[in-house]
């Protein structure tokens, strides 16, 4: 099972989101206090729609409390000073994806640390970054690729019976 953290989110309706996003890949969300926001806020419940109590998450104190709690985890750090594309490490099974709050991102002395296991989402031209829950998207979604999807389900059905005449 993959895992998302979220060092220090500030924003309860890109957490509301990246929850929801969790449950539909089956990932564990780690979240990393301090917060700008309670877990129980209606904005991250409204963000996360009805999934939020389908969630595997975690509270943490601290990114101390997060190492001491999980340890050996593989953390592949997100952030726009990283020098690997995301696409172009593999993932494992069980590692962990970390992602800083909206404001500022990962704390540089995490990320000097962590060199060897940041990744960075290419971007055009000057954009400082994009929305957290849709780096969380696309970053959680290539892992999931790399892994051919697991269990997540492959295949839609269209209802044709909502057609009325028959045609398409």
């Amino acid at each position: 099972m993959l895992n998302i953290v979220l060092l220090e989110p500030e924003i309860p309706a890109n957490t509301g989101n990246i929850g929801r996003t969790c449950v539909a890949a089956g990932a564990r969300l780690h979240l990393i206090e301090p917060m700008g926001f309670q877990i129980n806020e209606k904005q991250v419940k409204r963000a996360g729609l009805d999934y939020w109590d389908k969630l595997d998450y975690t509270v943490y104190e601290s990114y101390p409390d997060f190492l001491a709690r999980n340890p050996g985890a593989k953390i592949y750090m997100a952030t726009t000073k990283a020098k690997h594309v995301y696409s172009e490490v593999s993932y494992e099974e069980d590692c962990y994806l970390m992602f800083g709050k909206e404001s500022a991102g990962i704390p540089e002395e995490i990320l000097i640390e962590n060199e060897e296991n940041t990744v960075r989402i290419p971007m055009f031209g000057e954009i400082r970054s994009l929305n957290l829950s849709n780096s969380v998207a696309i970053v959680l979604y290539e892992a999931l690729r790399q892994q051919k999807f697991g269990d997540l389900n492959r295949v839609g059905h269209l209802h044709h019976s909502h057609w009325k005449d028959g045609t398409k």
